[in-house]
């Protein structure tokens, strides 16, 4: 029983820890405040950010969809028109007046074939139409009775007589050479008894077009890019690409725009999307306007028609919705904000009334601590909860003892294996701890410092190497995992350096199938060379051959002289890889190879190895779905070849950049 006015141990030291809170310094929740409000911000940025990218997406694409719908049905127009007079220049050329004013000029011919030729005209709601005898001059025409007339005009330069007196269709567009209007000129050769006797041509205005749909720009372009329809007039007669000199020579040899400057359009190509879209600048400034730029491909005759759609509006619907999306997340941080302080409250009303239950409770345990008949019962459970907590602590005690004798047993039987794996690791921190005890006496701290480095990830790679070995001893499956050869090598070199700096090691990749043979490098990836095995098992497998190789060599140099020599080689086939070991060592006797890969298994002498390393390295192979075989190669020495799964191609991309 306590003193009545005695208080309690445990209120004393939550008295004490309840006044060192109070004091605690208010730079704590300062930093935890203004963490808070970064991560806010960067929500906030984050949100904004996203909405603004899917929103921009979306209206783009749908800008791109009512582009494509609008350039082609503008280029079926332009192109049903052209094909309605594509064969009047043929229709033309077979009439007899056409033909007949070739063959005999006189003024009759003449004055019959201009009628014809203003009356069809007229009805066919062309331009001008007119002929052209073989030698380049107009003979008759259907604005003969006008001032600008083409009669008596010599056309031998203009491309399409030039097609047309050749045989073929002539198309073309260019700015009239009289009449100083542009039109797209069609034209047919003019046959009188199989031969070609002038030329029938049909000129159209377009200028109609440029304004048929003037609600977003549209431009058309011919074969050289040259702007000759624009429903923008600022924009005609410039160039959507640079022109070569000798086109640009030919421009200005057939007169094709009136020999005027045809000067670049300052278009810059922000974004290529599909369907032939491009998001472009056109002017210059970061304020130029922007546009979506539809193109589409006329055939024949060899136009370009691009629509223009301004980015404007995607951009401002964006810009609403990051806004948007902005103030829905402030809401809901403010809203989250008003949830915690109220949460707050009711923690601060739940503590008042537990301390109340708390007070209540101690005067109730004084009041029974003074009860005479509570304390003998009390002294009585005491000394049954003694007798119950020393039962409880011996038989701990002897459950202890147990898993102590069973951990002994387990480790007994895994020391021998963890040796021997752990050998090569061991030597590697011995070297790398002199060189740094070296390097720290030199005053070489960056090296060092690389050394220790080296030594942290040979103390992982030592727990990696305890944790595989209990995959050795309990036959567990290993892990569908990519190795990629290529950095397996590099860590086994790296790891045995030492042993090899008198070796020649060499490392070639083999194609039986072409008979070639080429270096391999391990400093550099190969994504096509990956392996289905975990990496440090490759790695493991890899470690014990090349040191078995190692000694191979190592006693047959000392005893003839030998320069010692290893071969790796790689044979990639289309589902496996084969790598094989090749020393130049004594090899392996026919009494041994029976025996090679039985556990503790040896034929070095006592403390030079205990025989687990092929039995593991087997098992490994085994259990990643490979094999491991050894025999003697032809030309001397012992060969391993170790095959493993070759892991899949798309695997090998994703495991490409990863070293």
């Amino acid at each position: 029983m306590r003193a009545g006015g005695a208080v309690p141990v445990d209120d004393r030291a939550a008295r004490y820890a309840t006044i060192s809170a109070s004091h605690r310094p208010e730079s704590h929740n300062v930093t935890r405040r203004l963490l808070i409000l970064f991560a806010l911000v960067a929500g906030l940025v984050a949100a904004c950010g996203l909405t603004w990218s899917i929103t921009w997406q979306r209206g783009i694409d749908n800008l791109r969809r009512n582009a494509a719908v609008r350039v082609d049905r503008t280029a079926n127009a332009l192109k049903s028109t052209l094909e309605r007079y594509e064969s009047l220049p043929y229709l033309l050329a077979e009439h007899p007046f056409v033909q007949d004013v070739l063959v005999t000029p006189n003024p009759a011919n003449v004055e019959r074939a201009n009628r014809y030729l203003e009356d069809l005209n007229r009805h066919a709601r062309a331009t001008a139409t007119y002929i052209i005898k073989a030698d380049g001059l107009c003979v008759s025409a259907s604005n003969w009775q006008e001032p600008e007339s083409f009669v008596g005009v010599e056309y031998r330069f203009r491309p399409y007589f030039i097609d047309a007196v050749n045989g073929g269709v002539g198309r073309f567009f260019g700015i009239g050479t009289i009449s100083h209007d542009p039109g797209y000129y069609i034209s047919q050769p003019v046959r009188r008894d199989g031969k070609i006797v002038g030329v029938a041509v049909v000129k159209l205005n377009l200028e109609w077009f440029q304004g048929a749909d003037a609600a977003e720009p549209l431009i058309v372009t011919d074969d050289h890019g040259v702007i000759f329809l624009s429903s923008v007039p600022a924009w005609k007669y410039h160039t959507v690409r640079p022109l070569s000199g000798a086109i640009a020579d030919s421009i200005y040899q057939t007169r094709q725009y009136a020999q005027q400057e045809i000067p670049p359009l300052p278009v810059t190509i922000e974004r290529t999307l599909e369907g032939d879209a491009q998001i472009v600048r056109i002017g210059g400034g970061r304020y130029a306007p922007r546009y979506l730029a539809s193109r589409r491909s006329m055939g024949e005759p060899d136009w370009h028609l691009i629509t223009m759609a301004s980015v404007d509006p995607v951009d401002t619907d964006a810009r609403n919705a990051a806004v948007v999306t902005g103030f829905g997340y402030v809401s809901l941080c403010l809203l989250a904000f008003y949830w915690r302080m109220r949460r707050a409250r009711l923690r601060e009303m739940m503590r008042g009334r537990e301390l109340l239950q708390r007070a209540y409770a101690e005067l109730n345990q004084r009041v029974a601590e003074r009860t005479a008949d509570l304390s003998q019962a009390n002294e009585q459970l005491q000394k049954e909860v003694a007798e119950r907590t020393r039962a409880e602590q011996e038989l701990r005690a002897a459950h202890d003892e147990l898993i102590q004798a069973s951990k002994l047993a387990a480790l007994g039987q895994m020391a021998a294996g963890i040796t021997h794996e752990l050998n090569q690791p061991l030597a590697a921190l011995r070297g790398f701890s002199d060189n740094t005890r070296v390097l720290l006496e030199r005053g070489d701290q960056a090296s060092a410092r690389e050394n220790l480095e080296a030594i942290a990830a040979l103390t992982e790679r030592m727990g990696k190497i305890t944790n595989q070995l209990k995959l050795f001893v309990g036959r567990a499956r290993p892990r569908s995992a990519r190795a990629p050869l290529a950095r397996a090598l590099r860590n086994v070199l790296a790891l045995l350096v030492k042993r090899l700096q008198d070796v020649t090691v060499e490392i070639s990749v083999v194609d039986p199938d072409a008979g070639t043979r080429e270096r391999f490098d391990p400093a550099h990836e190969h994504p096509e060379f990956v392996a289905n095995c975990d990496d440090l098992r490759l790695e493991q497998v890899l470690i014990n051959l090349l040191g078995n190789a190692l000694d191979a060599t190592a006693g047959a140099s000392s005893a003839a002289g030998v320069v010692p020599r290893i071969q790796i080689e790689i044979e990639v086939a289309q589902s496996t890889l084969a790598i094989s070991v090749h020393d130049n060592g004594p090899g392996i006797a026919e009494d041994v190879l029976p025996r090679l890969f039985e556990p503790f298994f040896t034929t070095k002498e006592m403390g030079q190895g205990l025989g687990l390393g092929l039995a593991i390295s087997s098992s490994i192979a085994r259990d990643a779905g490979g094999s491991l075989v050894a025999r003697n190669a032809p030309d001397g020495g012992a060969l391993f070849v170790l095959t493993l799964r070759r892991a899949h191609v798309q695997t090998v991309d994703t495991l490409a950049t990863g070293s």
